[in-house]
């Protein structure tokens, strides 16, 4: 083949492969899910720096002061430097997802991993999961938008970004693919599927790559009897009930900070001051916690009992104190903590009331208040099941596992119809839940379905003069405005005027104001297309006029906003 033809030939792939977004979704994934891996890896080793550097100094008295210092500066770098609202980032992730074509700002790829950084390094009781899924969600998200992607496939390399991040920072990649599509997407869609496992192995080997091959938590040996499967119905309650005692207690504590009367920059310097009190008495409230997972799966905790139920319950309050008052953090790790104390002090009240009971260790109940209390706040049950799985390495819970992790999320759905990162957002009514109308309508705006009308109607005219336009139009609507304003008066139906159309002593005596209705309803081109659709079906409208700054837009009618509401859905659905 001639230079010239091989030319030839590398266009036609190119533009096969350009126009085909399956192919350069895929493509993209793996660069996406490297970029998230990185950012990841930047963080932990920059949490491990700090835990080392002020791990002697929270032993001074002055060390109840450092969680405060590390909040407030956190704020200051996230709310002044930055200008961005604290949070822990996942609702961020999904409201953009869910409302704006998951289109991120740039900053977010970075900022969080700064402030939450600050907020943990010093001792706050808060995890890097979250901040880190805003992190690669927004890398996804500016990678689509430089290479100028489709809305569709932005959307699936924000999933990307915050798959690579949880693959890489547990070591885990189904569980970065079982996260993202069951709490960030919300649904599971072979368009997805491939990409978003793409960039959680590129993201689980670039932290191999840079941090070794291992698995967050020591592997353990266990056996799991009949006695076992029996007892894990008793961790489903006791985790049903933390999760949501848990969930209260953030949203609660929230609320108290925002009613505190003191500067929003000086909130964060509250709870960490707090954090820093709890913290001289019962250390292992402070940081993320992982150090006492490892000892309770490995059955080293050595705390009896009572200690170790106070513990879990200093744990949700530092965890409700750090982020309710305005810590930059998130829930995940915190949640592994409380969840491992849950299944140990669970475990240790059934071996006190019951000493001949022959039952598994407590390793094994702790990994099971683990799953069961991350999948009973976070409403994902796959997510908490292949997350202990995968960073402990074994298979050997896996039955009770299934039960813990399913019931509890069951259970916590009916008591709480939404999981902690969602509420917030479907309070306020800015969840769109997949698949649902008002997610489909919420791709398409008024402003591309108005359709302009040729004919505008003066309010002074004549009948006979608009039956001469009538003669020559197709149309059975006509709306009226002011011919010096030009402002919107009225609309004109065609079929309730019929009467007088045949009378023609009415000819030269009706104006067209005296035959316009001026109630009908009108829409603004920013209103929400799922609300005009409502308002059609409603007032028995086949079209609404669209008015914006008292002039007559255009109409927009019920027939054209279905016919792009099926093209929408034929799109969203991958056909």
């Amino acid at each position: 083949m001639s230079e010239r033809g091989m030319l030839k030939a590398a266009r036609r792939k190119w533009a096969v492969f350009r126009s085909d977004d399956r192919l350069i979704v895929i493509a993209m994934a793996g660069l996406v899910g490297a970029c998230s891996g990185l950012a990841a890896v930047a963080l932990n080793r920059s949490l491990h720096f700090m835990g080392t550097a002020l791990h002697t100094l929270h032993h001074h008295w002055w060390g109840v002061v450092l969680p405060a210092v590390g909040a407030t500066l956190s704020a200051i770098f996230l709310n002044v430097l930055m200008k961005e609202r604290a949070g822990h980032g996942v609702p961020e992730v999904v409201y953009a997802v869910s409302r704006y074509g998951g289109l991120l700002r740039f900053r977010s790829s970075y900022s969080r991993l700064v402030s939450s950084c600050l907020t943990i390094g010093s001792g706050g009781s808060a995890g890097p999961e979250a901040p880190v899924v805003i992190s690669g969600a927004a890398l996804g998200s500016n990678i689509a938008k430089f290479f100028s992607l489709k809305e569709r496939q932005r959307i699936t390399l924000v999933g990307c970004g915050a798959a690579g991040a949880i693959a890489s920072i547990f070591n885990a990649p189904i569980t970065g693919l079982v996260f993202t599509v069951e709490v960030i997407l919300g649904e599971w869609r072979s368009f997805n599927i491939i990409p978003i496992a793409i960039a959680a192995v590129a993201g689980t080997e670039v932290s191999r790559l840079l941090q070794g091959n291992q698995i967050v938590f020591p592997r353990q040996h266990y056996t799991i009897g009949l006695p076992d499967i029996a007892a894990s119905f008793g961790v489903v309650i006791v985790a049903t009930v933390v999760s949501v005692v848990l969930g209260r207690m953030l949203k609660g504590m929230h609320g108290v900070a925002m009613r505190t009367p003191i500067p929003p920059l000086v909130r964060p310097a509250v709870g960490g001051l707090a954090v820093g009190l709890l913290g001289i008495y019962l250390p292992f409230v402070l940081g993320e916690g992982y150090l006492s997972v490892q000892q309770m799966i490995q059955g080293t905790f050595s705390q009896g009992l009572l200690l170790a139920a106070l513990v879990m319950a200093a744990k949700m309050l530092a965890t409700a104190l750090t982020l309710g008052w305005g810590g930059s953090g998130g829930i995940f790790a915190p949640s592994l903590m409380i969840g491992s104390l849950v299944g140990l002090v669970y475990h240790r009240f059934l071996s006190w009331i019951m000493p001949t009971a022959i039952l598994s260790n407590e390793g094994c109940f702790a990994l099971l208040g683990m799953a069961g209390l991350l999948s009973g706040i976070l409403q994902a049950p796959l997510t908490g099941i292949f997350l202990v799985v995968e960073i402990t390495g074994g298979y050997d819970v896996i039955l009770p596992l299934i039960i813990v992790s399913a019931l509890t999320s069951t259970f916590c759905y009916y008591i709480e119809p939404a999981s902690y990162y969602l509420r917030d957002l479907i309070e306020r009514g800015q969840f769109l839940r997949p698949g649902t109308d008002a997610r489909v309508l919420s791709d398409l705006a008024v402003r591309e379905l108005v359709k302009e009308v040729p004919t505008l109607l003066r309010g002074d005219m004549l009948l006979r003069e608009f039956l001469t336009i009538l003669e020559q139009s197709k149309e059975h609507l006509f709306p009226v405005v002011d011919p010096h304003s030009g402002a919107y008066q009225g609309m004109i139906f065609v079929d309730r005027i019929r009467p007088f159309l045949f009378d023609r002593q009415m000819y030269g005596v009706l104006m067209i104001e005296q035959l316009m209705e001026s109630n009908v309803p009108t829409v603004a081109p920013d209103d929400e297309l799922s609300e005009v659709l409502s308002l059609m079906e409603h007032e028995d409208l086949e079209a609404l006029p669209v008015v914006e700054n008292r002039r007559f837009v255009g109409l927009l009618s019920k027939s054209t906003l279905l016919d792009h509401y099926r093209k929408e859905l034929i799109v969203q659905a991958g056909n």
